[in-house]
């Protein structure tokens, strides 16, 4: 999860599958990310580089890696797998229901030992960071499976130290925090305050952390959030969290950015506009009479368009009077096409959108492809954004079912 990444150098895979990176004398010891597909975010993993040894695996996208050589990779690898397994014979016990408290205990004990003794093979080494930062809440005696659970959750980032470079480096905070605000009461009924309450036992734990660090690793939970169309959570990332630290950093574009997709959410009130360009024109929130508003970005100079637009305007007329009303914005580079293809809906409120990408409406809702739709009540409240003609002719045709 660096803040900032640096390019070293490139391999061609062989035929057999084979690469060599090569690393002259120049390159520092630390953290290093191998990434081997587009886009680098989603297919890339890391390795510890000590500057004193050959580092030297396999990998594979469904297995993962394996090392050969490298005593750090081998030793965080070893660990991880170990510290699995236990984690796995306890899991086995509380999911079975085990009533020998004895075998509990020696479990526990097994894992104590297995931590500290990767701490003590670790010792001078890089991967000790991780062997100690990933040390897990290890009862001394008999616990129920709900107080294990919960102290759990509660002792677990004991061991993570936010401020640490070579933790920062590398994608351990960011895996650690999914696996927090994801794995914490995961099938709770209300999955959406679940995320918030997580989140925020999260944010109390790096409450230490450079401010840097808090916007990269909030800034990622947040895009999750938002690819997974959970803008309720989204936004209260934002709100609670995000926007102070953007403000603190002097960030104004994060802020511009976070503040535009919460203006856009379900359930926000849509961002008014002019219909007719003019400064004292009628404007969005002006509309009445109608029970649905649907705003489409177009364009005279888009194939799609060209041909849903058409289909919006039939299905509108399958609807009774005073159900829908279209508001058109053409994003256009001219005015020319534009007037032309209005002609043929004039059942629609056509509004002229200048400068295609860099016009005003669309920047507010943040359009970066056309056709784009929006769903409006007859407050104006932003409740559908499907991402088709026949996705918004669903969302109707279950309403009125």
């Amino acid at each position: 999860m660096p803040l900032s990444t640096s390019y070293i150098t490139n391999a061609e895979i062989n035929e057999d599958g084979s690469f060599i990176l090569p690393l002259d004398a120049s390159v520092s010891a630390g953290m290093y990310k191998i990434v081997y597909a587009m886009p680098i975010e989603d297919y890339n993993f890391d390795i510890i580089y000590n500057g004193k040894e050959d580092v030297e695996l396999t990998f594979n996208s469904e297995t993962g890696i394996t090392f050969q050589e490298s005593i750090e990779n081998k030793l965080l690898a070893g660990y991880s797998s170990s510290m699995l397994l236990v984690s796995q014979s306890i899991s086995n016990f509380y999911r079975q229901h085990g009533t020998d408290t004895l075998a509990l205990t020696s479990i526990f004990k097994t894992q104590r030992e297995t931590q500290s003794n990767f701490e003590i093979a670790a010792k001078g080494t890089m991967a000790l960071q991780f062997i100690k930062a990933n040390s897990p809440y290890i009862p001394n005696n008999y616990e129920d499976v709900n107080t294990y659970v919960k102290n759990l959750e509660t002792h677990f980032f004991d061991h993570v130290d936010f401020n640490n470079t070579t933790l920062q480096s590398s994608n351990f905070l960011l895996e650690r925090m999914y696996n927090y605000v994801f794995g914490i009461d995961a099938d709770s009924k209300n999955i959406m305050a679940q995320y918030e309450h997580n989140m925020d036992e999260f944010c109390l734990a790096m409450k230490d952390a450079p401010l840097a660090i808090k916007s990269s690793l909030l800034l990622q939970l947040w895009q999750i959030m938002v690819d997974s169309e959970f803008e309720s959570v989204a936004n209260y990332i934002s709100d609670t969290y995000l926007i102070d630290i953007a403000k603190t950093l002097n960030d104004q574009v994060l802020i511009d950015g976070l503040v535009q997709f919460k203006n856009t959410s379900m359930e926000s009130k849509a961002p008014d506009f002019r219909l007719d360009g003019t400064e004292n024109g009628k404007k969005l929130s002006d509309l009445s009479g109608s029970e649905y508003y649907v705003i489409v970005f177009w364009s005279s100079t888009c194939s799609h368009c060209l041909n849903e637009i058409p289909q919006l305007e039939n299905f509108i007329k399958t609807l009774k009077k005073g159900e829908l009303q279209v508001i058109a914005v053409g994003l256009e580079d001219d005015e020319k096409s534009w007037a032309t293809a209005i002609k043929k809906s004039p059942e629609f409120i056509h509004v002229l959108g200048l400068g295609k990408w860099d016009n005003e409406i669309g920047d507010k809702y943040d359009v970066t492809a056309t056709p784009t739709y929006f769903v409006l009540d007859k407050n104006k409240r932003i409740i559908a954004k499907p991402i088709d003609i026949e996705a918004l002719e669903s969302f109707f045709n279950s309403k009125n079912n």
